[in-house]
C-alpha cells in the first residue's frame, strides 16, 4: 500500500485519512478502541478529528476529541500516528447556531487549540486546521496565529479547510515572503459524485472545484485531504435500495449515470461500491488523501484494501 508524503515535512501518511466525526456517538469505549485499532492494524496513521465534533448533541463538549484521546492513552501509540484536529468553527451549542458567526480571533483559536489538546491527552498537535475562513481577517493574522502555536510546540504543522482558493493563495504569498513552511493540508468537499451534486445545505463548505484542484497540482506541498469521501452513502443507498432510497443532493441524473459506472467498475475489478467510490481519488493528477468516516472495523478493512487494487485508467474520463 503506498504511502504519501508531504513535501518539506516528516509527515508520510497512509493512503487514507480515519474520520472521526462519529466518534463517541457511533462508538466509544472498547468499541471505539477496536475501530481504532482496526485502522491502525491496516496500516493507516492519520486520524482526523475537530473540536467542534459533536457539539450540535449535547451535553458533551469535545466529544471525537475526548474518545480518541482516551484510546491515545489506553493504547500507547500516540507517538506512531499522526493526529489532525481542527479549530475555529462556529459555535454549535447555542440553540440557533450561526454557521456564518466567525470564531477565528486569536484569543478563540488558543482556546480552542488548548482544549483540544487536554482532551486529546497530548502535548502536541501534528496537523492543526482552520475548520472555517473569515475572510474579514487578513490571512497576515491568520498565519501569524498558527506560527505562535508552532513556537510554543502546541502544533507542528498547520492547514485549512472550507477555503476559498485565493485564500490559499494569498496565505502561500503570505508565508512565502516570511520565509514560513505554510499550509500543509488542505480540506475540501470533493469525491466521485461532487462535480454532478447539487449544492449542499451548509453553504459554508467549499468545494473543490476545477480552480482548486490546479492549485493542488500546482502546489503539492499544500496537501488535498477530501472529506466527505463516500458522498455520504448515496452510491451504496442506490444500490441497495434503489430511487427511492436514496434522496440527497447527491441525486441528479450526472450522478444517475456515474451510479451506472460504478457498477461497472465493481464488476471489472470486483471491488465493493466503497472501494470504487475511493478508487477514484487514486487516478488524480495531484497527491490526494480522502477521509473516511467507518461504522465498525470490517469499513476500515474495506476501505484501505481500496489502495491494494490496480485501477489502471479505470477513472481517466472522470477527472
Amino acid at each position: 500500500m503506498k504511502t504519501i508524503q508531504i513535501p518539506d515535512t516528516d509527515l508520510v501518511l497512509a493512503p487514507a485519512g480515519m474520520g472521526c466525526v462519529k466518534a463517541g456517538l457511533k462508538w466509544d469505549g472498547p468499541k471505539a478502541d477496536r475501530i481504532f485499532d482496526a485502522y491502525y492494524d491496516a496500516g493507516g496513521n492519520l486520524y482526523d478529528t475537530a473540536r467542534v465534533y459533536s457539539d450540535w448533541i449535547g451535553p458533551e463538549r469535545g466529544r471525537s476529541e475526548r474518545v480518541l484521546g482516551d484510546w491515545l492513552a489506553r493504547s500507547g501509540k500516540r507517538n506512531h500516528v499522526v493526529i489532525c484536529t481542527k479549530g475555529g468553527h462556529p459555535d454549535m451549542t447555542v440553540p440557533q447556531p450561526d454557521l456564518h458567526k466567525s470564531r477565528l480571533s486569536p484569543e478563540e483559536m488558543r482556546y480552542d487549540v488548548e482544549a483540544s489538546l487536554r482532551t486529546l491527552r497530548t502535548d502536541h498537535i501534528d496537523i492543526y486546521i482552520y475548520h472555517r475562513d473569515d475572510e474579514t481577517r487578513p490571512v497576515s493574522q491568520l498565519i501569524d496565529t498558527m506560527e505562535e502555536f508552532v513556537k510554543e510546540g502546541k502544533i507542528r504543522y498547520y492547514g485549512c479547510s472550507n477555503w476559498s482558493t485565493g485564500r490559499m493563495r494569498e496565505a502561500d504569498a503570505y508565508c512565502k515572503e516570511k520565509g514560513l513552511r505554510g499550509f500543509v493540508a488542505n480540506q475540501a468537499l470533493y469525491n466521485i459524485g461532487e462535480a454532478a451534486m447539487n449544492p449542499p445545505a451548509d453553504d459554508t463548505l467549499q468545494r473543490m472545484d476545477a480552480e482548486m484542484r490546479r492549485y493542488h497540482k500546482e502546489n503539492p506541498g499544500n496537501l488535498a485531504m477530501p472529506y466527505m469521501s463516500n458522498c455520504g452513502g448515496f452510491f451504496h443507498k442506490l444500490l441497495k435500495g434503489g430511487r427511492e432510497a436514496a434522496s440527497s443532493e447527491y441525486y441528479t441524473e450526472g450522478n444517475l449515470q456515474v451510479f451506472e459506472k460504478l457498477k461497472g467498475i465493481m464488476e471489472e475489478h470486483g471491488c465493493t461500491m466503497t472501494q470504487a467510490v475511493l478508487g477514484f481519488f487514486t487516478g488524480l493528477p495531484f497527491a490526494a488523501l480522502p477521509l473516511y468516516g467507518p461504522r465498525n472495523e470490517e469499513d476500515i478493512r474495506e476501505v484501505m484494501k481500496t489502495f491494494q487494487i490496480h485501477w489502471g485508467k479505470t477513472y481517466e474520463n472522470d477527472l
